[in-house]
This record gives structure tokens, sequence and C-alpha cells, in this order.
């Protein structure tokens, strides 16, 4: 059975540029793997770097991009399949029936979006499939931080915590994704 991950993170490549040579790893290490990487289509930030990973590495890269999109941003060109869907219910829709495992890399809305949809998933047991939170130089740590005062003020439970996986680094990422692979 071929496993496959999707990436979510930012259609920019953000201030640190570590983020783009991490996201490079991990599109790398998934196609090293004989895993398929699902992704959001488009070829710039952060999104564009995990997928030229992938594809350097002789990977199977499934772009998803709402049509829309597609004149805002370029799409990257030798995927694997690219599927432009109408708009970006439909694109979550798909990369969420397509993929076995959720890493998320830092982003902005779009990605922030994309986490709470799937850790969202995976509480109300529409699924259930491991997301994995990068929390590539200490990025994610405001959000985990509101998360845990939102927790605190009883609108979070223990149990919402157990769908989702924190790790700092794409090492750590790419061994529980081993793990679930198998």
């Amino acid at each position: 059975m071929e496993f496959t991950v999707c990436v979510f993170c930012g259609s920019r490549p953000g201030k640190n540029p570590n983020w783009a040579s991490a996201s490079q790893a991990l599109g790398s290490h998934i196609a090293s793997q004989g895993w398929k990487l699902v992704f959001g289509g488009g070829g710039r930030g952060l999104m564009g770097e995990v997928a030229r990973g992938a594809l350097s590495s002789q990977g199977k890269v499934v772009g998803i991009i709402p049509g829309f999109l597609t004149e805002a941003e370029p799409v990257l060109q030798g995927l694997t399949e690219l599927h432009v869907v109408q708009n970006m219910v439909e694109r979550k829709e798909m990369m969420i029936e397509l993929s076995d495992a959720f890493i998320v890399l830092p982003g902005g809305i779009g990605t922030f979006e994309e986490l709470f949809e799937v850790w969202t998933g995976n509480h109300i047991k529409a699924y259930t499939k491991p997301i994995i939170l990068v929390n590539l130089d200490g990025f994610y740590n405001g959000l985990l931080a509101f998360a845990n005062e939102v927790r605190s003020e009883g609108f979070l439970i223990e149990q919402h915590f157990t769908h989702l996986r924190v790790v700092n680094t794409v090492a750590e990422a790419i061994r529980l994704l081993e793990e679930q692979a198998r």
C-alpha cells in the first residue's frame, strides 16, 4: 500500500532561510521513502520547496489547486498529477481524502486554516490520520501558547491535544512518519 503525506505550509518563503531548506529536505525524504506527496500545487514559497525536494528525488507529487489561484501563483511544473478544483473547500477535501498523514510547516492564514480543518476532523472522528506540527525555530510557539490558554479556559480538553503531535525538527517529523507508514 502506498503511503501518502500531505504537507501544509506557506506559499511564501517567510523570513527564515532555514525553513526553505527544511521544506526541501522533507520533500526529498518523502520521495526517498517511496511515499507520495500531496501539496497545494503552487510553485512559490515553502510549498514549492517541499514539492521541488520530492521531485528532485524522483518522488510522486500530487498538486491540488483551485482554478482561481492559478492566475495568482504559478503552478509547479513536472508534477505527477495536478488537480485543478473549483474552490478551497474542494481542495481541502481532496487533500484529506488522498492523504494518510499531515505535516504542518510554517505558513500563514491558509496553513492555519488547513491545520484546524484536519485537527477538528480528527477530533470529531471524521477520520483518524496523524497530524504532525513542525515547530521550526519556535514558529508555532505563540499558537501553542494560545491553545494552552484556551485549554485553561475550558474550551479545549486534553483529548483535543492527542490528535496533534508537535515536534521541533523535520528529522523528528520523519521519524513519526516512518512509524505511521509501517
